[in-house]
């Protein structure tokens, strides 16, 4: 506990650690360099009664204007090894130095994510997807620390209770990520670097990667027959461009809000509710978040 104690830090601006560039102060911030410290974060919160929120890369996420009133664990354990056709990495990985030991070790599988901000195990929590694509498919074995029972736990593919955005980890808090072993293909380095390049020149054509936002707002909308994307939705309701404050319904891809500047969580909210409401009265259809709500 000596170490948790001595590197220990208050109020520090959440803002800084989110790619929204939004929220306030956390009450506490330690920065976890292994899974020993992280654990023993989690019992120092514990013994307090304490909140306690594992952060990773801060991508699809909204924190609240006044923060956090807890402990917030910047999960920052970030090894990556290739071995034969598996990575094995750490929670606190950043997904783009997964992409590039693949495409170093000549290892499909990954092009798809080329562009996602955040860390594998934020990714695995919400089996983030993109190009038909998702995380559940690739997940062999992920190590996890139940906080509860204060036990380290294996669980293999199907342990993980993977859906469309969706998983055992993202359900129950409780269960920390805090390793993974992903299994990939041979592949061939110049085909994987050009299925990167287009996935990146895709990004940056439809999506505002020249300003703070969280990622997609809301999740696709899935009907038995098709899926319809939220994005259109949105648009098709007129609320492309529309804004409150410093935040806007982005006018390159509608599911985005974005940070005009100094934007406000609250402000965030508020456009949420509007997307809702208009979505729903025009469509009939009840959008469900993506991002995470932090402090509210």
């Amino acid at each position: 506990m000596q170490k948790i104690l001595k590197n220990l830090q208050k109020n520090i601006l959440l803002k800084n650690h989110t790619t929204f560039k939004i929220g306030g102060p956390a009450k506490y911030f330690f920065k976890a360099k292994t899974n020993e410290d992280l654990m023993e974060a989690i019992k120092w919160a514990k013994e307090r009664n304490l909140l306690f929120f594992i952060l990773g890369g801060g991508s699809n996420l909204l924190v609240s204007d006044k923060g956090f009133d807890g402990l917030t664990i910047k999960c920052q354990m970030s090894n990556v090894k290739c071995q034969n056709f598996n990575i094995l990495s750490d929670a606190g990985a950043k997904l783009v130095d997964l992409i590039n030991s693949a495409t170093e070790n000549n290892l499909s599988g990954l092009e798809w994510a080329a562009g996602i901000p955040g860390t594998i195990g934020g990714a695995i929590r919400g089996n983030v997807e993109a190009f038909g694509s998702s995380f559940a498919r690739l997940i062999k074995k992920v190590e996890v620390y139940d906080a509860k029972k204060e036990k380290i736990k294996t669980f293999i593919n199907k342990d993980c209770q993977f859906k469309y955005k969706d998983s055992i980890f993202k359900q129950n808090p409780d269960l920390i990520i805090l390793s993974s072993i992903i299994n990939l293909k041979k592949g061939e380095t110049e085909k994987i670097k050009k299925q990167i390049c287009d996935n990146l020149n895709c990004r940056a054509k439809n999506h505002p990667l020249n300003l703070a936002s969280a990622g997609c707002v809301f999740k696709n909308y899935y009907n038995k027959k098709k899926l319809i994307p939220a994005g259109w939705l949105i648009e098709k309701c007129g609320l492309k461009g529309t804004r409150i404050g410093k935040t806007e319904i982005s006018q390159k891809h509608a599911n985005f809000i974005v940070n005009l500047g100094n934007a406000k969580a609250e402000n965030v909210l508020n456009l949420i509710k509007i997307i809702k409401k208009k979505v729903k009265e025009k469509f009939k259809i009840e959008l469900q978040e993506e991002i995470q709500y932090l402090g509210f």
